[in-house]
């Protein structure tokens, strides 16, 4: 058996390093495969220590995300999650899933809000004050009269 790139296999964890888990896929024919699951794609939030997320021998479903050409599988659990989920909502139903637009959560306080919410939210205000120190610049530029 050979893993195929966005395929949800079940596997377990073998070994946990600081910057990713490694994880056994057991084949048909009774050999493991083995891939990693950055730290990056093992939960939605912020991974500070894995520990806390995973620990050897748990077992997990996981995406296979990509195939190098040397042969290393890249791994998700937080992909396998999102795509269970969504055919748990919707088992009969094959529609295609609606963009996700951002709306701000103004109502959230920033201490609650995700960490891709702070950073689009960080992104948005620093543009915004770019922005207005630009048109600030422009106006006294063009206000003043130049003498030769």
């Amino acid at each position: 058996m050979q893993l195929e790139i966005g395929q949800i296999y079940d596997g377990v964890v073998r070994n946990i390093t600081q910057y990713g888990a490694f994880v056994d896929v057991a084949a048909e024919d009774g050999k493991r495969l083995s891939g990693m699951v950055h730290i990056s794609e093992v939960a939605d939030a912020f991974v500070r220590d894995i520990h806390d997320y995973l620990h050897e021998n748990d077992k997990v479903r996981v995406k296979v995300i990509s195939i190098n050409p040397q042969g290393k599988v890249s791994m998700s659990i937080k992909q396998a999650a999102e795509q269970t989920e969504m055919q748990k909502s919707r088992p009969d139903q094959k529609e295609k899933q609606k963009p996700r637009i951002y709306e701000p959560k103004r109502s959230i306080p920033q201490s609650e809000m995700s960490f891709e919410d702070k950073l689009l939210h960080f992104k948005q205000t620093s543009e915004e004050k770019i922005c207005d120190l630009k048109r600030g610049s422009e106006r006294r530029s063009g206000s003043r009269s130049r003498k030769s």
